[in-house]
């Protein structure tokens, strides 16, 4: 079979990956089908946390056994390891199915590859590497989350060309068009938790929900990064507080912030958690810990400036989204989208890699994974001013 009918069929496995979006934590969304005679005959993508895997979805979906010469397309290299479900690669062997196409390698850095050679002692051929950076790219929370065993911190922005998230008044709705505020939604969808910090959510308060046409509203964890505990503190409570979701509001603080204001948040059936510190800001290390034991596999930060200025500081920005308005304002009073650096050489900039471009309407999203210069020197002035 030629690559360009290989692609074809992948196209689709992915497609059925995407529609799972956001649905699989922490598990990755695959996709899979089954080909016979250059027709689909089976389909599947990847239940639920605990539910079966895309591979045996599209066996279940043929109905009976494939017929002789079918191909298996599947999006991530099949499991070959025992698990909730079973490895995948028993299912493929036991169909009879004597050749499977795969888009990505399980990233997996103790597995990488051993599904392959599973499949290949059982006299399968195998063909790998089909649209591998669009199959890669689908599962980028859990490629992170399955090799380093920690989530993926995400951050997101929306500034003007020349980098201001907001006019010196604070006035900032909105910067970037519809086309790109929906595409917000769609990755809100994606991530198990969203978070801000306290002053955003004094100033905006946010829903922190994916929502998105057509689709009910969808809440995941919301973080709220308080050391002192400041939202709690008004009689008018932020709605991420009282709101119809609001047990999935996690309030991330430190022992600072007075117990006192711990028990009136769990009161209101808000979570807490009171995480080591000498000063008013959370360590990242606790936090990613008490993520991971809670199987939070990846979390966008969506603000604001003070919040990711610290994760920048602190090189703690995995990933990031960052959206760009055709608009200058030209004002060094603005607000800047991160500071806190003192970058002198363009040696020791933080960098993005395996980047993405996507032209949302009028509005640009440029986004990758932040390599972090081995020489980063702090502005300690600078970021205590903010």
């Amino acid at each position: 079979m030629f690559m360009a009918e290989h692609e074809q069929f992948m196209r689709r496995a992915l497609e059925l990956a995407h529609s799972v979006w956001g649905t699989t934590h922490p598990n990755p969304m695959v996709g899979a089908v089954i080909v016979e005679d250059g027709k689909i005959v089976g389909e599947g993508a990847t239940a639920p946390d605990g539910g079966p895997h895309a591979e045996r979805l599209a066996l279940l979906s043929r109905g009976k056994k494939p017929r002789a010469g079918a191909i298996l397309y599947v999006t991530l290299e099949p499991c070959s390891t025992e698990g909730r479900t079973g490895a995948c690669t028993d299912a493929i062997i036991a169909s009879g199915i004597k050749a499977v196409v795969v888009g990505a390698t399980d990233p997996n850095p103790d597995h990488a590859g051993h599904g392959f050679d599973v499949l290949r002692e059982a006299g399968i051929t195998v063909t790998k590497g089909v649209l591998e950076q669009e199959c890669q790219d689908l599962n980028l929370i859990f490629n992170h989350w399955i090799s380093t065993g920690t989530p993926l911190l995400a951050a997101k922005t929306a500034t003007t060309l020349d980098g201001r998230i907001a006019c010196r008044t604070g006035d900032s709705r909105w910067i970037t068009g519809e086309t790109a505020r929906a595409d917000v939604m769609r990755w809100r969808r994606l991530f198990p938790a969203i978070a801000v910090g306290a002053g955003t959510l004094i100033h905006d308060n946010p829903r922190l929900t994916s929502r998105i046409e057509g689709a009910e509203e969808w809440c995941p964890v919301r973080f709220v990064f308080d050391g002192l505990l400041r939202t709690v503190t008004d009689k008018n409570l932020p709605s991420v507080y009282t709101d119809e979701f609001h047990e999935r509001t996690i309030v991330v603080t430190t022992p600072h912030g007075g117990m006192g204001y711990v028990r009136k948040l769990e009161a209101l059936g808000v979570g807490v958690w009171v995480l080591p510190s000498t000063t008013q800001r959370v360590g990242w290390v606790d936090f990613r810990r008490k993520c991971a034991e809670a199987r939070i596999s990846g979390v966008y930060f969506e603000g604001g400036s003070q919040l990711l200025s610290q994760l920048l500081r602190d090189a703690q920005i995995d990933y990031l989204f960052s959206y760009r308005a055709p608009m200058i304002l030209g004002d060094d009073r603005a607000k800047p989208m991160m500071n806190g650096l003192r970058t002198e050489k363009l040696i020791n900039a933080v960098r993005l890699k395996e980047v993405k471009h996507t032209v949302l309407g009028d509005d640009m999203l440029a986004r990758g994974r932040l390599v972090y210069p081995e020489k980063m020197f702090i502005d300690e002035t600078v970021f205590s001013l903010r």
